[in-house]
């Protein structure tokens, strides 16, 4: 298996970004964070998608993204650009913990996953990450207020940017209110 590459970048396209290492161009298929990624030297953390017909290299700006891409391809259901968008979205934490809160909308907002599957991610995974992370309370509280300013019209990206600089320890409907004034 390829875990890591170190190279120059060369180009980047709709399929991806092409890593230069000592002469030969690799194909990734990467988050937004590697595409973005500048300098003459990038480091690269990869998984190789084997299956009949190809082998795909996905790239990672670091193993805590490719191990939960890695564990998102345990999911029925869930193939390598699935697991890739979902990835892509937000960092590994915060799916980690969307995951252990059972924040099934989280999954939803991103294009190609439905009901059904948001809901398969939730459950096969939480299982898997329950004894490694403990949901705090506060992140419920979290939940609470964004899926308020969510029934209010917000999208879920922007109840959680109006939600980020209001203070965490307050109550559920003291931080709705402090995003609403925020927002106006």
């Amino acid at each position: 298996m390829i875990a890591r590459l170190r190279g120059r970048p060369a180009a980047r396209s709709a399929e991806g970004l092409v890593l230069d290492v000592g002469g030969v161009g690799y194909l990734l298929h990467a988050t937004p964070s590697v595409l973005r990624a500048d300098g003459d030297e990038v480091v690269v953390q990869t998984y190789l998608h084997v299956r009949e017909d190809a082998l795909q290299l996905y790239g990672f700006v670091d193993a805590d993204e490719r191990d939960l891409f890695v564990q998102l391809l345990s999911v029925n259901g869930v193939g390598p650009k699935v697991a890739l968008a979902v990835v892509s979205g937000s960092s590994a934490s915060e799916l980690r913990r969307a995951i252990v809160t059972e924040d099934v909308a989280r999954f939803q907002a991103i294009p190609g996953i439905g009901r059904k599957t948001a809901e398969r991610i939730v459950l096969e995974l939480k299982e898997k990450l329950g004894s490694v992370i403990e949901a705090a309370p506060a992140a419920r509280g979290e939940l609470v207020a964004r899926d308020a300013l969510v029934e209010l019209g917000y999208s879920i990206v922007d109840a959680e940017r109006a939600l980020a600089g209001v203070d965490p320890d307050l109550p559920a409907e003291e931080r709705v209110r402090q995003a609403l004034r925020r927002a106006a």
